[in-house]
């Protein structure tokens, strides 16, 4: 399975940035070993339902440990039997446009 997710504190720090309690989020992404990638609004990761879960569970405690308020969003892409999706669904999209097709 493929997630997007975000997760942010509801109130920023005294400079107006979220960015420290956000990276505390991405290194634990990053440190799971899963495949990942993490853009300006969403961090992806891709697993078994299990693992992927565990992962924005904890990527989301790590974030409430710096705020007592959590917004979290996430989206999810469930489909049994595949992997790879991360770069894959990507390059189906490059090949269309390299293509015009």
């Amino acid at each position: 399975m493929l997630v997007a997710f975000s997760v942010a504190p509801s109130a920023s720090d005294s400079s107006g940035s979220v960015a420290k309690a956000v990276a505390e989020a991405v290194r634990i992404v990053r440190e799971s070993g899963l495949p990942n990638e993490t853009n300006s609004m969403f961090t992806l990761v891709e697993g078994e339902w299990d693992e992927v879960m565990d992962v924005v569970k904890r990527a989301t405690e790590a974030v409430q440990a710096a705020a007592p308020r959590v917004s979290l969003v996430l989206k999810a892409d469930i489909r049994p039997g595949h992997t790879g999706q991360l770069t894959s669904k990507v390059e189906r999209i490059e090949e269309h446009l390299a293509d015009g097709s």
